[in-house]
């Protein structure tokens, strides 16, 4: 029920903001240092099966993704900030409702002009999500693994940036620190996330780079590619975080999407039942506003 709940409350939040953005768009229309938009999606997928051959599983799955985009540039100045939300749910027929998508992600990036493409910067990053996460046994038996701001992830520091555009950016922080947060007791006395058992933070210093790129591969067919690595000079710099997320987007008409988008973690740090390669697929067709 809590899970549902969150999903409804996305959908308010994507209203909401799209009424408030708008609202906001039309106060700075006149400031062209300023420019803001975004796009709301509901992904819808669904499969069943009768007297099926085969075989097959009636499945099916909403998710909602927020993304919105806040840049100002003005002489050498510039501040770009991006804001993605995005929670999703499926269902098995006999294991009932778990999430598949729970992110909330916020990027911001100051940066200086020192030559045509390249910035002087200081770049920050949070990332943490809305509900508990689950693990599941063979018997259905659950076991939290996560939850809200365990993990929180805050990255920033100085740097450099090449940006080509908008839709190709490298951004380098070789002073870079970043803190993780395990605000759940129980997740904590594991020392869940690379946290001291009992501890709620863990501080590191390193080295961060965040890239980003987007193409088009055909016509009405966009991909769109984000990697962000760091490295802790504090202990075992060869053990690097890595997050890597592309996304499909394939445009039918002006509302109608179709969506195919992977996430890749590979985290050092994270307890025993995140050591493996986390791995993370969306697909599905739906409805994507645009401003």
């Amino acid at each position: 029920m809590k899970t549902i709940t969150t999903l409804l409350l996305l959908l308010c939040i994507s209203l909401a903001g799209f009424s408030q953005t708008t609202a906001l768009k039309d106060s700075v229309h006149k400031d062209t240092a300023w420019k803001i938009h975004g796009q709301n999606t509901l992904l819808i997928s669904q499969s069943s099966f009768s007297n099926w051959a085969a075989g097959g599983v009636n499945s099916a799955a909403i998710n909602i993704v927020l993304d919105y985009d806040f840049d100002y540039k003005k002489d050498k100045w510039s501040w770009d900030n991006k804001a993605i939300i995005g929670y999703g749910l499926s269902d098995q027929a006999g294991l009932g409702w778990r999430k598949n998508d729970d992110r909330i992600i916020l990027n911001s990036l100051l940066g200086y002009q020192a030559a045509k493409y390249w910035l002087y910067t200081f770049y920050a990053n949070f990332q943490s999500q809305f509900t508990n996460g689950y693990s599941y046994n063979a018997s259905n038996n659950r076991t939290l693994i996560s939850a809200p701001f365990a993990p929180a992830y805050l990255t920033f520091g100085p740097g450099f940036a090449y940006k080509q555009s908008d839709n190709f950016r490298v951004n380098i922080s070789p002073l870079a620190s970043r803190i993780t947060f395990v605000q759940n007791d129980s997740l904590s006395t594991e020392g869940a996330f690379g946290v001291t058992p009992g501890s709620h933070t863990l501080f590191q210093f390193g080295a961060s780079l965040d890239a980003y790129y987007k193409f088009n591969i055909a016509k009405n067919i966009s991909f769109e590619n984000s990697l962000k690595l760091f490295s802790n000079y504090l202990a075992k710099p060869q053990n690097v975080y890595a997050d890597y997320a592309g996304n499909i987007f394939m445009k039918v008409n002006k509302l109608v999407t179709v969506n195919f988008g992977v996430e890749l973690i590979s985290d050092p740090l994270a307890s025993t039942y995140h050591e493996a390669l986390q791995v993370r697929q969306i697909f599905g067709a739906g409805i994507t506003y645009k401003f």
